[in-house]
């Protein structure tokens, strides 16, 4: 008897990762070819280029595909190796996957304004949000990989902050579900590719500087806005633009958020 508790909806990316590998196992993209372009992908599978974005970064991360900076994105050499190791490390066709950080972003988008709000009402400092600015302006290398967990860690936990802010239990909760997502590889993987330079992070350094500033000084409508401006950025910065180039090891059925 089948248990629909256990059911779990396939993402987009997934589904697209899934097209990808089986071109490759047909021969169509044979080791070191070069991926078509997102655009052309995203034509081709009849998804949104975002979809196509959370694939390539799926298969990055399961070392199928790498990328190359001003070149775009390559099958490695050594991929059927590593696609008989995934499918002997496999256990179900229905193990867990990452979330989609595009489904990440519309949840932080409907919530994290609200919470700037909320913890606007208080307007009280916090010396942990102010430690964790402080760690961000240390990065200054978002290529070596401790600055670059550095920069993680002090992200995720700066916009779990805001939350305890608030002063409000279910917020904080709620904050520690979407952190959670922020821990997950895909999402490190288009984020930090997103993030590849020293103007970048000293863009985004001051957009949480002004974040808490607005709530300390209570002015509910600047933190709000604040915060959805910051989420527009980081969204257009992980799907606008063709896929990075930092160095890494038919139609699709609409199931969930992609």
């Amino acid at each position: 008897m089948t248990d629909y508790n256990d059911f779990q909806p396939r993402h987009i990316y997934e589904q697209v990762a899934e097209q990808i590998r089986s071109s490759i196992r047909a021969g169509e993209f044979p080791p070191d070819s070069r991926l078509p372009a997102e655009r052309e992908l995203a034509t081709r599978f009849r998804v949104s280029r975002p979809a196509v974005r959370e694939a390539i970064g799926a298969l990055q991360n399961q070392g199928l595909v790498q990328t190359r900076r001003g070149s775009g994105s390559y099958v490695c050499s050594d991929v059927f190796e590593r696609l008989l190791q995934l499918q002997q490390n496999t256990d179900s066709p229905t193990a867990l996957t990452d979330d989609s950080p595009i489904a990440t972003l519309e949840a932080r988008m409907l919530l994290e304004p609200a919470i700037a709000r909320l913890a606007a009402r208080r307007a009280k400092r916090s010396p942990e949000a102010e430690h964790y600015l402080a760690q961000m302006k240390n990065v200054q290398n978002i290529d070596e990989a401790a600055q670059q967990a550095l920069w993680s860690e002090s992200d995720r936990l700066f916009h779990r902050q805001l939350a305890v802010m608030t002063g409000d239990g279910l917020m904080v909760r709620i904050a520690d579900e979407i952190a959670k997502t922020m821990e997950q590889q895909l999402w490190q993987r288009l984020r930090d590719d997103a993030i590849h330079d020293a103007a970048r992070i000293h863009l985004y350094v001051a957009e949480h500087q002004m974040i808490y500033e607005a709530i300390v000084e209570g002015n509910e409508d600047a933190a709000a806005f604040y915060v959805e401006q910051h989420l527009k950025r980081v969204e257009r910065d992980m799907t606008a633009n063709e896929m990075p180039s930092r160095d890494a090891g038919g139609g699709l059925t609409n199931t969930t958020t992609g």
